[in-house]
C-alpha cells in the first residue's frame, strides 16, 4: 500500500527519515479492524516522530499519522480515535501503557489502516472527510483543555497562546462556539488578523489583555510561560498541551500562590470526549480551519507545510 512512513529517524534533518512510497500493510490484530484511508490531517506529532522523539529507530519503519477517517468494509465513513490504551478506563488517557497511532502501531497516513473496532464513531452528517479527520488530535485536545481541564463557565474569558497552529486554531472557533469572550496572540500582523476573523480579539504576542482571562490554552511553553501566568485572573488556570516553544519554563510562583492559579497538563481527549466534540461541532454549526489539502502521494510536501510555520488551520491528506 502507499504510505507516508518513517524509515528511520534524523534528529539533524527529519525530512531525510521520510519515505513516501509502498510498504507492506499492517497486520490486523483480533478484535481490530482494518478500514480505508479517505482523509487525513497532519501534526507536529508527525514531524517529530521523523526526528526521534517519541519513535527509536529500532520500531522504523513506521506510518505516521494520527488523525484519520476511514471507511468501512460496509462504506461508512468513520472517524479515527488514535488512543490506544485500556478500553476499560473512563479515561484511557491516564493509562500510563497508552500510545497513539505512529508511536506503537501503524499510523493513518496511508492507504489502510488498522485500530480497535470501539476507535471508529460516525462521521457527523453533512461533514466532508477532510472536516472530520481535522478533529481526533488538534480539535480533541483543544476540547478538553477548554472543558474538563480548563473547567470554561459559562460567558467565561480565554486566552489562546500562538494563532495559527492546529491546536490554537481549534481552541478559538471552539471557545467561540462556547459563548467565551476570546483573546488570541501572534507572532505576525497577519497571524493576528486571521484570528480576528475568526472571532478572536487579537493581541500582540506578550501584549496586555483588556481584561484578565478564565483560561489561558498554551501549546507553545517556556517563551509565553511568563505572559500565560500574568494573564490569569485569581483563581484562573494555566492549561498547557505542548512546547513548540521549549519545554523548560521559569515561574514566578508568588503569582500562582497569591492568584491561587492552576497549571494544568492535557493530552489528548478520551472516546467520550470524542463523541462529544462531535456531538457539539453538529450541533453548533461549528466546522475546523483547513490551511490546505494534498493528495497521499504528496504527503511530503503536506508535511513541509506544517513544518515551514506558515499553516493557519489543518493540513489534510486524502486518498483519492
Amino acid at each position: 500500500m502507499l504510505a507516508a512512513y518513517a524509515r528511520n529517524v534524523n534528529p539533524e534533518d527529519p525530512f531525510d527519515a521520510l519515505s513516501v512510497g509502498e510498504i507492506d500493510p499492517p497486520a490486523v490484530p483480533e478484535d481490530w479492524t482494518r478500514v480505508e484511508l479517505v482523509a487525513a490531517s497532519i501534526n507536529h506529532h508527525d514531524l517529530w516522530s521523523l526526528a526521534g522523539v517519541g519513535l527509536r529507530a529500532e520500531q522504523t519503519p513506521m506510518v505516521l499519522g494520527t488523525d484519520a477517517v476511514g471507511r468501512t468494509a460496509e462504506g461508512d465513513e468513520v472517524v479515527v480515535y488514535p488512543v490506544i490504551a485500556d478500553p476499560s478506563l473512563d479515561d484511557e488517557t491516564l493509562d500510563p501503557k497508552r500510545t497513539l497511532l505512529s508511536e506503537l502501531h501503524p499510523g493513518t497516513l496511508a492507504e489502510y489502516v488498522s485500530v480497535p473496532a470501539r476507535n471508529l464513531v460516525p462521521v457527523p452528517k453533512g461533514w466532508t472527510a477532510a472536516e472530520a479527520a481535522c478533529l481526533p488530535t488538534a480539535y480533541l485536545t483543544a476540547w478538553r483543555m477548554l472543558t474538563s481541564r480548563g473547567r470554561l463557565g459559562a460567558g467565561g474569558a480565554v486566552l489562546v497562546q500562538g494563532t495559527g497552529g492546529g491546536v490554537a486554531t481549534a481552541a478559538i472557533v471552539l471557545a467561540g462556539a462556547l459563548g467565551a469572550r476570546v483573546y488570541a496572540t501572534g507572532r505576525t500582523p497577519e497571524r493576528r488578523e486571521r484570528a480576528a476573523e475568526l472571532g478572536a480579539v487579537p493581541v500582540e504576542a506578550g501584549g496586555r489583555l483588556p481584561e484578565r482571562v478564565d483560561v489561558v490554552v498554551d501549546s507553545v511553553g517556556a517563551p509565553v510561560m511568563e505572559h500565560s501566568i500574568k494573564s490569569l485572573k485569581p483563581g484562573g488556570r494555566l492549561v498547557n498541551c505542548g512546547v513548540t516553544g521549549g519545554p523548560i519554563a521559569e515561574v514566578d510562583m508568588r503569582h500562582v500562590f497569591f492568584k491561587q492559579l492552576e497549571i494544568v497538563g492535557s493530552t489528548m481527549g478520551t472516546l467520550t470526549e470524542l463523541r462529544e466534540l462531535l456531538l457539539f461541532c453538529a450541533e453548533s454549526g461549528l466546522k475546523p480551519v483547513i490551511d490546505s489539502v494534498h493528495a497521499l502521494p504528496d504527503a511530503e510536501q503536506a508535511l513541509r507545510r506544517l513544518a515551514s510555520g506558515d499553516a493557519f488551520g489543518k493540513v489534510v491528506v486524502t486518498n483519492a
